[in-house]
């Protein structure tokens, strides 16, 4: 009995010095907490001057690039090549014959035709000449005339079969890199070559329906191919389409880019920038901005009870240029923030040193102009 009270006093004297010790913790920080604003070593930031930079509001979308215009030659009839007449890549004028099929049949059709029409004719005119003398009556002689009529036909038809063995051009442009090699059989619908008029290329997008005022017929328009890093090609909206889609509220627009040096290839993907126009708003280097979810902050230099302290600023942020970081709201002109280094901060930590952050405006070390990007969508 005596052993197991004397276990439980010293459970309960263990329990009491842990209480100890730990109000005498949480008395000690919050004494080096409240004194962090006033006997704290300051630590050494780089301040910033807040600013205003000018901004350009954007809407950015994705886009295939496709040729003016674009068909992939085939033949109608299953048959055997006899000549190709072009080179890969070579450049095509419109009615240029590309590929030649077999049409022996053809040209004895042609000839058989022809000489039926020849026949249809002699009759035509001898029967005409009886029937002009009044020897044979007229109805005979139109007779004839409903042959020879048919016999034209017939040679219509016959040459347009044999037109169908010659394979041309259907408009100037470059054909692609084919396989086909005379004496290859092939069948109906067989692709032969592409052909692409790339001479302008054509680029159909979507963007919400919300940004249809901006749109308009000869707008300018910038391309960034992903493919050609760093290159940008002009342009203009062509056509805007007559409805928008139900489904998901977005209009389709086609914009049309020069191409005459060729390096804008049918089947790029394309990034496609609308313009809106410059605006100017305060601003501030990405680096001096923090982000926890969807909420932004920065710290903002302040006057403190024994000199200036970090305090933590909720702001509302906008669109991101060339480094730069728009704040709507929560700073204004003129504010002094951290400008880098926020891991070493804490809300309220006294803070002294540099200003080599400079201002973060157009006047600043750091205030230089780039493009804005604002996603459609």
């Amino acid at each position: 009995m005596i052993r197991r009270h004397f276990f439980l006093v010293v459970a309960l004297v263990a329990v009491v010095l842990m209480l100890v010790v730990g109000g005498l913790k949480l008395a000690f920080a919050n004494k080096d907490a409240k004194g962090a604003g006033g006997g704290a070593r300051a630590t050494n930031v780089s301040q910033l001057v807040v600013g205003e930079r000018p901004f350009t509001d954007r809407i950015e979308v994705l886009g295939a690039a496709k040729g003016r215009q674009s068909v992939t030659i085939t033949s109608n009839t299953p048959e055997l090549i006899t000549a190709v007449h072009f080179s890969d890549g070579q450049a095509v004028s419109r009615g240029q014959v590309l590929v030649t099929l077999k049409a022996d049949q053809e040209d004895a059709g042609v000839s058989e035709a022809k000489a039926r029409l020849a026949q249809a004719e002699r009759d035509y005119n001898r029967w005409k000449t009886l029937a002009d003398k009044g020897i044979a009556p007229r109805a005979t002689a139109e007779q004839y005339l409903s042959a020879l009529e048919v016999a034209k036909a017939s040679v219509g038809t016959a040459q347009a079969q044999k037109l169908d063995r010659v394979l041309r051009a259907p408009f100037s442009g470059r054909v692609g890199i084919s396989d086909v090699a005379p004496g290859m059989l092939i069948a109906a619908g067989t692709p032969i070559v592409s052909l692409d008029d790339a001479s302008v290329i054509r680029v159909d997008f979507s963007v919400p329906d919300r940004y249809l005022s901006t749109l308009r017929v000869g707008l300018p328009i910038a391309a960034r191919p992903d493919a050609l890093a760093g290159q940008t090609f002009q342009g203009h909206i062509a056509q805007i389409d007559t409805r928008i889609d139900p489904a998901t509220r977005a209009i389709k627009a086609r914009a049309e880019f020069p191409n005459a040096d060729g390096r804008l290839k049918p089947g790029m993907l394309v990034k496609v920038a609308i313009d809106q126009g410059v605006r100017t708003a305060v601003a501030v280097p990405e680096a001096a901005v923090q982000f926890e979810g969807n909420q932004a902050s920065v710290f903002r230099i302040a006057k403190g009870p024994k000199g200036m302290v970090a305090r933590r600023t909720d702001v509302d942020t906008g669109i991101t240029e060339a480094g730069f970081v728009e704040i709507r709201s929560g700073l204004t002109k003129g504010d002094k923030i951290v400008a880098d280094g926020l891991n070493r901060i804490q809300d309220g930590a006294p803070v002294g040193g540099g200003k080599g952050g400079g201002q973060g405006g157009p006047g600043g070390k750091q205030g230089q102009q780039g493009g804005a990007d604002r996603k459609a969508g």
